[in-house]
Order: C-alpha cells, then sequence, then structure tokens
C-alpha cells in the first residue's frame, strides 16, 4: 500500500518570512533557501530510515517551490527582471533533482512513489521557467514539410548503353 501524498503546504513562519521581503529577487532567494532547508531536513530523515517526516518536509519543499512559481506568474513576462527571476529559478532548482534521486534510491518502494512525484513536479516547474524565460526570444520552428514524392524515373531504353 502506498504511502500518502505529501501535503503541499507553506508554513506559517515560512510565510512569515516571505511576506517581509521587499523586492522579486529577495523573495526567489529567500524560498529557494528555505527550500533547501526543507531537502536537506527531508534528506536527513531518509537517512534515519523516519520516512513518514520526510514526506512532510517534502510537501513543505513542494509547497515553497509552488508558491514561487505563482509569484513569479503574477509580475509582467514581458520585463527582463522577469525573465531573469525565471532563469535564476530554474538555475536554483536543477541541483534538487539529483538530490530526491538519490533520497528515492533508499526509500522504501511506499514511499519512492511520493519521491519520484516530487521529481516530476520539479522537472516540470523547470521546464515552465525555461519556457517562459525563452518564451519571447525564440522562434518555434515549424514542422518540416513533407518531401514531394518522387516521380518514377522513364524507363530506360533497353538498346541503349550507358
Amino acid at each position: 500500500m502506498p504511502a500518502p501524498p505529501p501535503m503541499r503546504f507553506v508554513s506559517r513562519a515560512d510565510r512569515t518570512e516571505l511576506l517581509a521581503t521587499r523586492d522579486a529577487k529577495s523573495r526567489l532567494k529567500t524560498t529557494i533557501n528555505l527550500a533547501e532547508e526543507r531537502l536537506t531536513r527531508a534528506e536527513n530523515l531518509t537517512q534515519q530510515k523516519k520516512f513518514n517526516g520526510a514526506s512532510e518536509e517534502l510537501g513543505a519543499y513542494m509547497g515553497l517551490i509552488g508558491d514561487l512559481r505563482a509569484f513569479i506568474e503574477t509580475l509582467d513576462a514581458e520585463k527582463s527582471s522577469t525573465r531573469d527571476l525565471y532563469k535564476h529559478f530554474e538555475i536554483g532548482v536543477r541541483p534538487h533533482i539529483p538530490r530526491i534521486a538519490v533520497m528515492r534510491r533508499t526509500t522504501p518502494v511506499e514511499y519512492s512513489l511520493n519521491l519520484k512525484e516530487t521529481e516530476q513536479y520539479i522537472k516540470d516547474t523547470r521546464e515552465h521557467a525555461l519556457d517562459s524565460f525563452y518564451g519571447h526570444s525564440v522562434l518555434r520552428s515549424d514542422a518540416p514539410p513533407d518531401k514531394p514524392p518522387e516521380q518514377p524515373k522513364e524507363p530506360s531504353d533497353p538498346t541503349k548503353r550507358p
């Protein structure tokens, strides 16, 4: 029987710290730092075989990442500063994927599904950040046109030699 999925939330203490930030860049740094702390706690609890506690920390981790993603989406996407935030966001969460994969290797099957879901969530979040970062400057190429069907060669005259 698989373990229940972790509840995604931002704790009151974390929310207070995030609301105290003045600008978007400092909020990004604060959120990434808080998320890394949660991920480190989850790693430590996994090593101690306390998988329920690790699941709670993963839920708080995903809550922080989701909150940051929602916050950046509220900003004006046309500004270069918002694109920079997406870039720093992607750079900040990129190293988390291998850490989650290492935790998954040492976790029992019933809990590893939650880690796989967390890993996929971070990959999707990175993809969203990259799409938002490059969305206005990269031209999407259409599918290559189909090749016209080859014309059959005219039958050669058997009396002529090449």
